[in-house]
């Protein structure tokens, strides 16, 4: 037997399963009626001996176990998953249709139908019943271990996009890896009603939740890698409609990096957002970064590893990796060492706030193109116990890196910013701030260095963020928390932060700052329910909860203070911001006098309001939130 042909078969039979159920559900109804006959009076005469109005009964008794059917929704069951309860239901149908039958008929005085078929009817229509559905599971399974070399039941699929991808996609899991594709969504009007790798396009893209429901699909694939990022979202948001798990093939970024259409993958937020991908310079990076020395500190941390990454594209001659965590440094050298083999790396434990320590490494290693992405950001964390902390790594950890790349003669310095420095509200921001102007009295001092600095708002996944936290509440069922129901924030991906400052770092003029377009601001509540619904569950499975805004942290996050603007660079996604405050310069100088005296000791010189009046002092922007 052709069991694939079958199993296609029940493909497009599945629409009508309902109706089709109930057919031949009362089609053993009526065959029961005569085997009972048949049992009760024997071959010579169970037809002779019939009533006249025999007929007209069985029509009546049609009628009622329809209802009972009906009323215990038998149709909708699933009888591949035929089970227990399924036969308790059947039960209970055949026992009450049986009655009101054998009622009606006692109460019409219908004499000639036998008393015994009336109490045999439901028993052998409840055999014969339960039969049907035992006999088609058996089938079902034998059939999926004949395709598949598995009887266990497969993962159905719908994939959303009839093209090359999707075609790609079928042949490498149909009947394969535990996969089933049942069928293609595609708003090619050409391409519905045909079939793409021997598999029906069932029609557009908006029918995802209805076909779902009608073919007993377990997950939606989303295949559509080479479409623009506003139709990849929307097929995202019709395919969670559908109240099912939905995966996507790779995007056409990690197909150009080696991974196989064939790789499905769970949604990350990345798919969410609906941008573009970047457009870079390509040669002018590589002629920026190739054969030269290249340092970066915090390389270990999100954005300093994706950092690694991105440069060693680029044929740098050695990337000097500056990192204070033991663990971050080894994940980061062993993952560049296995993909770059051939780059030489210099791997040194180290702490910004120690300046010998990097004039040492500089002097040594003589770096031309320095990224500082070594920092304290995590706002609550830094606004509590930790304001010192803060000011010493992210501010005084800038000047000391700015003093010996100038020293030791490097080309450009490039300080990895933040959008919560424009008018901070919390101590991170304000020390971040504070390091800005840091850079821009560096810049001034007339040396050869270019300093500039790069501000973005959050990066998805980053250490600290809200996406591996919201990930781990739905994996454990919730509730996901957030801290305002009106909380937003800018969001990009590390690798297209990464790309961007790699970019602005080949591009920058001394004393300028980098705004990066982060695109629309995206509600955070938004974002965890649309992570919730793509996993599968529904709001009422996980809840949302709101647990009030925390120390020092914005509804919402800016990327200018209201006095810029920024003037546009030749890529669209980086802005070059123009920064109102004349005397940036100046303020940086009294800084970079006060800061020296604070690198010999860890021990706090200011309690943590001293420290708020001080950042308060330098920076009459900012605004601390108030204390609880």
């Amino acid at each position: 037997m052709d069991w694939q042909r079958f199993d296609a078969l029940l493909t497009r039979v599945r629409p009508h399963r309902e109706r089709l159920g109930l057919v031949l559900d009362l089609a053993v109804v009526a065959v029961s009626w005569q085997f009972t006959y048949l049992f009760r009076l024997g071959f010579e005469r169970w037809f002779s001996a019939r009533p006249g109005y025999d007929g007209a009964v069985l029509a009546g008794v049609l009628v009622v176990y329809a209802a009972a059917l009906l009323a215990l929704r038998v149709p909708k069951g699933i009888w591949r998953f035929s089970g227990f309860g399924e036969v308790k239901r059947l039960a209970l149908a055949c026992l009450g249709a049986g009655l009101v039958c054998a009622t009606g008929v006692l109460m019409l005085h219908l004499h000639g139908v036998p008393r015994a078929v009336l109490a045999l009817h439901p028993l052998f229509t409840l055999m014969l019943l339960a039969m049907m559905r035992l006999s088609y599971r058996m089938t079902y399974e034998h059939m999926r271990g004949r395709i598949s070399g598995s009887a266990q039941e497969q993962r159905r699929a719908l994939i959303m996009g009839a093209g090359d991808a999707g075609r790609l996609l079928v042949a490498g899991i149909q009947h394969s890896q535990g996969w089933a594709v049942v069928g293609f969504l595609d708003d090619a009007p050409a391409k519905q009603g045909g079939r793409v790798a021997g598999v029906p396009v069932l029609g557009p893209l908006t029918q995802a939740r209805e076909q779902a429901l009608v073919h007993g699909i377990t997950h939606v694939i989303v295949a559509m890698p080479s479409a623009s990022a506003a139709a990849r979202r929307r097929a995202l948001e019709l395919a969670g409609q559908a109240g099912l798990p939905v995966l996507t093939v790779p995007s056409s970024d990690e197909l150009l990096s080696g991974r196989s259409v064939n790789q499905v993958r769970d949604i990350e937020p990345e798919d969410l957002l609906g941008r573009e991908p970047v457009e870079l310079d390509e040669g002018g990076i590589r002629e920026c970064l190739n054969g030269k020395v290249v340092l970066i500190t915090g390389a270990g941390g999100s954005i300093g590893s994706e950092l690694c990454r991105q440069v060693a594209r680029y044929g740098p001659s050695k990337i000097v990796l500056y990192e204070l965590s033991e663990l971050a440094l080894y994940t980061i050298e062993q993952e560049l060492g296995e993909k770059f083999p051939h780059l030489p790396l210099v791997r040194l434990i180290g702490d910004v706030k120690d300046l010998q320590q990097l004039r040492f490494v500089f002097r040594k290693y003589r770096p031309q193109i320095v990224f500082h992405a070594a920092a304290y950001k995590h706002v609550p964390l830094m606004e509590e116990e930790n304001a010192w902390a803060a000011l010493r790594n992210n501010t005084l950890g800038t000047y000391h890196a700015c003093l010996a790349a100038a020293e030791s003669g490097a080309e450009r310095f490039v300080l990895i910013s933040t959008d919560k420095a424009v008018n901070p509200t919390n101590v991170m921001g304000a020390t971040k701030r504070a390091a800005e102007l840091v850079v821009s009295h560096m810049a001034g001092q007339g040396g050869s260095t270019k300093f500039m600095a790069v501000r973005f708002g959050n990066v998805l996944g980053s250490s600290g963020s809200v996406i591996p936290k919201f990930k781990e509440q739905i994996a454990r069922g919730g509730p996901v928390t957030v801290t305002h129901p009106d909380i937003t924030r800018y969001f990009m991906t590390i690798p297209e932060a990464a790309r961007l400052v790699v970019q602005a770092a080949a591009i920058g003029e001394s004393g300028q700052v980098f705004v990066l377009d982060m695109g629309e601001p995206v509600k955070i509540v938004d974002l965890a329910r649309d992570m919730i619904r793509l996993t599968g569950h529904s709001l009422h499975q996980i809840r949302v909860e709101f647990t009030g805004l925390r120390p020092g942290e914005k509804l919402y996050e800016e990327l200018l203070a209201d006095g810029d603007r920024t003037l546009a660079t030749p890529f669209a996604a980086l802005r070059l911001a123009q920064l109102g405050a004349a005397g940036d310069a100046a303020t940086g100088a009294v800084i970079v006098q006060w800061l020296p005296a604070q690198g010999a000791t860890a021990e706090p010189a200011l309690g943590d309001s001293e420290l708020r009046a001080l950042l308060k002092q330098w920076l009459p922007e900012y605004a601390p939130a108030q204390r609880r």
